[in-house]
């Protein structure tokens, strides 16, 4: 079952769940936003939220598969952290933390500059905060190679950047109102990865050992996204701007929700010469005419 994200916030908190994290949170998030340029956050009645599973051993949270914001109905559809076969979560903490974490991640994906032309009577879009497509579906830069530690993928820095922001304000939030990490061998995992302190040695553990296939499935998929999303993100600012990775990272998210890459592109120049963006990330052959037969 699929509820309201408002709906199912007043039925946690109805029920006796402490929710106010979440919702300082939100607060926080809107304060930052604001600094880089996003006015509306996402709607919390266009944030659906399953629980209640009638799938034997369902296991939810961030990493769910196919979870995650759609950008053609301007909704998000994601799922309650732990075992979904119940109406409440196992962990409220963690689960408002972890809906913390997806929620604000999402409102940058709804707040991300966005294009799309008609093509045969279907919407297609074009660009995507700094990313861009032909209606052809050829996309301007090109996938990183399997196991590479750095990125030159446009999709692959718009996405950690938008998780390097979510999790800032999650783990602050946990700060402030002394949220602390669970003993159980996933809950600390989740734990640190919505707070952004999961280690090499977090990722690198065996995962084969718990409950369920599902959170064994959950669990490598957490390590999966750390490693192909947010380490190539922080090895991507380490690269292009060491020691002012703070400063880069509010750049591109600023770049990332009004679509313009004007000041984004001046500092890279500034600092790495010329056409820096373009040499960065444009694969060779995005301006050639695509061939039919």
């Amino acid at each position: 079952m699929f509820w309201p994200l408002s709906e199912v916030l007043s039925r946690w908190a109805a029920d006796g769940i402490d929710t106010t994290p979440f919702h300082a949170g939100i607060e926080n998030a809107e304060r930052r936003y604001a600094g880089y340029g996003l006015a509306v956050m996402l709607p919390l009645d266009r944030v659906l939220v399953g629980c209640e599973s009638s799938r034997a051993g369902a296991f939810g949270g961030f990493h769910h598969p196919d979870q995650g914001y759609r950008h053609l109905q301007m909704m998000a559809v994601i799922t309650m952290f732990g075992p979904m076969e119940r109406r409440h979560p196992e962990c409220p903490e963690l689960a408002l933390l972890d809906l913390l974490r997806a929620y604000a991640h999402d409102c940058l994906h709804y707040g991300s500059r966005r294009r799309y032309v008609e093509v045969a009577g279907v919407p297609v879009r074009t660009q995507y905060g700094i990313n861009y497509r032909r209606t052809s579906g050829q996309c301007y830069s090109a996938a990183d190679k399997r196991g590479s530690r750095h990125t030159r993928n446009l999709g692959v820095v718009m996405e950690g950047a938008c998780d390097r922001e979510a999790r800032v304000i999650t783990r602050q939030t946990a700060d402030r109102f002394g949220v602390t990490e669970p003993s159980d061998v996933l809950g600390a995992l989740a734990f640190r990865d919505v707070t952004g302190t999961l280690t090499e040695e977090d990722t690198g553990r065996v995962v084969d050992l718990l409950e369920s296939a599902e959170q064994t499935r959950y669990a490598a998929a957490l390590n999966g996204y750390e490693c192909g999303v947010n380490r190539r993100y922080a090895m991507f600012l380490e690269e292009y701007a060491p020691g002012e990775e703070d400063d880069f990272h509010a750049i591109l998210l600023t770049a990332i929700i009004s679509g313009d890459v004007g000041a984004l592109g001046a500092w890279l120049d500034d600092r790495h010469g010329p056409g820096t963006f373009m040499g960065l990330f444009r694969s060779p052959g995005y301006f050639e005419p695509v061939l039919t037969a």
